[in-house]
């Protein structure tokens, strides 16, 4: 008998709202995710889709003025929500890493390298110049040396992805690392992150506006839209022939996708701003596909195709874009 190993992450149910002194904004309105060991997971969506929000979430990293009224987080079975702080530190610590948008912006400037990366590390003992050449830094010892104002963005990424690995985490949460790069530099930090993760059996969360890079690294896609996780399957079956009117709007509106010669389509309307329980399918304001039930009904999760869609008449969507034909590896 074949016992099944239970999801490393499960995100269930959750609202999370952000409260201010005038009004309450709902950034996840009852967003569903899992992901299992070794899995390589790319959430998508346009901004305000509730990607960021859905990342700082399972690290319990949210503002303070931040409340999740409903719904639960488990990594590795343990309840983030409702742990004590000092467990949600030693869960960061030991389970958790995270790569940024914005190296620079995250690494001490008043620390040299080497000593954030001590840190990082703590009371594990490990090569720090070994660290950096794994991640195809020269010169290793004299970037120890070194101020994060010392070294390009690229280097700072590396230097991020060696402090995130360097303990060999459970589950590594990406928040668009490359955006600042430049292409050459971008394809090679992320070939680094996969392949480190790879080999120490990392769980990826990448989130991305990236669609050909999901479609090169992740094995699953997590389409985001108002708050929820409106299409999750294979990215190489959801990318090949998305079955919710959103995910083939987004795969429409790609600029790497579109012909030469071509006017590129764009998404009417702008994403909405929940401030509080919606009635009905958010997107259906922007959908070409919506019928009389659209506004009306919240759509729940139901299995098309091999995936979950949130939708009341998936495989309705605009022109279908096939996905780039690239090996993950």
């Amino acid at each position: 008998m074949t016992v099944e190993t239970p999801p490393l992450l499960v995100i269930d149910d959750v609202v999370t709202e952000y409260r201010t002194a005038t009004r309450v904004v709902r950034a996840l309105d009852g967003a569903s995710l899992t992901a299992g060991r070794g899995e390589t997971v790319g959430i998508v969506g346009e901004s305000g889709s509730g990607k960021s929000t859905l990342g700082l979430l399972t690290g319990r990293l949210l503002p303070s003025g931040t409340r999740c009224p409903r719904g639960r987080v488990l990594v590795d079975g343990e309840s983030v929500l409702d742990l004590p702080p000092d467990r949600v530190a030693r869960l960061r610590r030991e389970r958790l890493a995270f790569v940024p948008q914005d190296p620079i912006g995250a690494l001490d400037p008043t620390l040299r390298i080497g000593r954030q990366l001590r840190l990082a590390l703590r009371d594990t003992p490990a090569d720090l110049a070994a660290l950096l050449e794994q991640v195809r830094i020269r010169d290793p010892e004299h970037v120890l040396r070194l101020y994060p104002h010392q070294i390009s963005g690229g280097m700072a990424q590396r230097v991020a992805v060696a402090m995130a690995m360097a303990r060999k985490p459970a589950l590594l949460i990406a928040d668009e690392p490359t955006a600042a790069l430049d292409s050459q530099v971008r394809e090679e930090v992320l070939r680094l992150l996969f392949t480190l993760a790879a080999e120490n059996g990392t769980t990826v969360l990448w989130l991305s506006h990236d669609l050909g890079g999901v479609a090169r690294w992740c094995a699953r896609i997590a389409v985001m839209y108002g708050g929820r996780v409106v299409e999750d399957g294979s990215t190489a079956d959801v990318l090949s022939a998305p079955q919710h009117p959103y995910t083939g709007a987004l795969l429409a509106a790609d600029p790497a996708r579109a012909k030469g010669g071509t006017r590129l389509l764009t998404i009417g309307g702008t994403p909405p701003v929940l401030t509080d329980d919606p009635q009905g399918c958010v997107f259906a304001p922007r959908c070409d596909s919506a019928g009389d039930d659209c506004p009306a009904v919240r759509p729940a999760p139901r299995t098309v195709a091999g995936r979950t869609v949130l939708c009341h008449h998936p495989g309705g969507t605009p022109e279908t874009v096939p996905a780039r034909k690239e090996s993950a590896r």
